[in-house]
């Protein structure tokens, strides 16, 4: 039987070539409308280039980076924040060496940040720090992939990751080594990101149990999720964060009086509860019935079931609306500059409140502008990798 040979596409429907063609001038309208937008964005970004190039005032960042990073943490303490970027690198690599693709985007993401740092950072004492947190990564990931244990103990160790974190970066009292370290000095970056993982690592495990309360048959577990839910998603945040700032210590006791930084993590966590209650409810839905009967039908009890069938697909299939909240709610930390905590965009205030860097608006806010831009683009590719990794919305 003679067989025929298999010619392959034409070069114009296949790369970049093909792809332009396709997706920018597929008529006459779309190819006029691709030049003419061609031609504003390049004058745009002509002027932008421009300006960062020779008229910006970048003195303004380096002089201030430190403060734009961490606030007034104490400068001597500062070893304590390279200590838990150093420890989640590290679980970053034995992540990506045990779980692959579904964590590979984080990685890499890292790795290249730690090599835009490094190389920005030359001239100072640290550039030799973010290639050592590159290195931590890629050492971790040979680590995860040749030794057998890492899987065993990997997630635990994710787990007191995040209670080892906090207690280093605010240190034990009595601890010589560790002092404490009030968190009214926490600030800039370093704040607004441990707002953010605390409300959502806080808010997940409480907006669970609220999407599960309002699912429930007793109409006293059920009436108090769906007034809790609806109350909180009917208010606006900066409304939560004034109430947690000014009437919480009015509900505890006369010697018990949170640290404004706690007082806005509680109002960052019940707000952002109401909304992961929300998008666990949705996964919940979409669960076939046949799940919960094949797990009666094999013994398991509603709790069983709810723990070790339905609740695992049902996180699966929210992770994207799971990540949408992890993205917004560290934008929505930027509101806790309203109540007096010193986030990134506060210390911008402050430092073009310095005599030295006062008309400096356009360079505070546009580095601003890149950290919140660069963070929320690297947790979207990520996020994207890991929802093609589970397969989410294709199987």
């Amino acid at each position: 039987m003679a067989t025929v040979e298999t010619l392959p596409p034409p070069r114009a429907s296949i790369g970049l070539l093909g792809w332009l063609r396709q997706n920018l001038f597929s008529t006459w309208y779309n190819a006029l409308l691709t030049i003419v937008a061609a031609i504003v964005i390049g004058s745009l970004l002509r002027s932008v280039i421009e300006w960062a190039i020779s008229g910006a005032r970048w003195g303004a960042i380096s002089a201030n980076i430190t403060l734009f990073m961490l606030g007034q943490y104490p400068r001597d303490q500062i070893w304590r924040v390279w200590a838990v970027i150093y420890m989640l690198a590290l679980l970053l690599g034995l992540s990506w060496g045990v779980w692959k693709s579904a964590v590979r985007g984080f990685a890499i993401i890292a790795i290249g940040a730690a090599a835009v740092f490094a190389i920005t950072a030359l001239g100072s004492s640290v550039w030799l720090n973010w290639l050592g947190v590159a290195a931590v990564i890629g050492l971790g990931y040979l680590v995860g992939e040749r030794v057998p244990l890492v899987r065993r103990v990997l997630f635990i160790a994710w787990v007191l990751s995040f209670p080892i974190a906090l207690v280093l970066i605010s240190g034990l009292p009595g601890l010589s080594a560790l002092p404490l370290v009030p968190p009214n000095l926490w600030g800039g970056l370093l704040l607004t990101l441990v707002l953010t993982v605390v409300g959502n690592l806080a808010a997940l495990p409480l907006g669970i149990l609220l999407a599960l309360g309002r699912r429930s048959k007793l109409p006293a577990i059920h009436y108090f999720c769906v007034g809790y839910i609806e109350l909180i998603r009917g208010v606006p945040l900066i409304t939560i964060l004034y109430m947690a700032a000014n009437m919480l210590p009015f509900f505890l006791p006369e010697d018990v009086r949170p640290d404004l930084v706690v007082r806005a993590m509680i109002g960052l966590i019940i707000f952002e509860a109401a909304y992961q209650a929300e998008n666990v409810r949705g996964g919940l839905q979409a669960i076939p019935r046949g799940q919960y009967e094949a797990a009666y039908a094999l013994g398991l009890n509603p709790v069983l079931t709810t723990l070790f069938i339905v609740l695992p697909q049902a996180l699966r299939l929210v992770i994207p609306a799971l990540l949408n909240s992890f993205i917004s709610l560290f934008k929505d930390t930027s509101l806790v500059a309203i109540v007096g905590l010193f986030d990134l965009l506060r210390i911008g205030r402050s430092v073009l409140a310095q005599s030295d860097w006062l008309g400096t608006h356009r360079e505070v806010f546009a580095f601003a502008f890149l950290v919140y831009w660069g963070i929320n683009m690297a947790l979207t590719y990520g996020g994207r990798r890991l929802e093609q990794a589970l397969g989410v919305g294709k199987r």
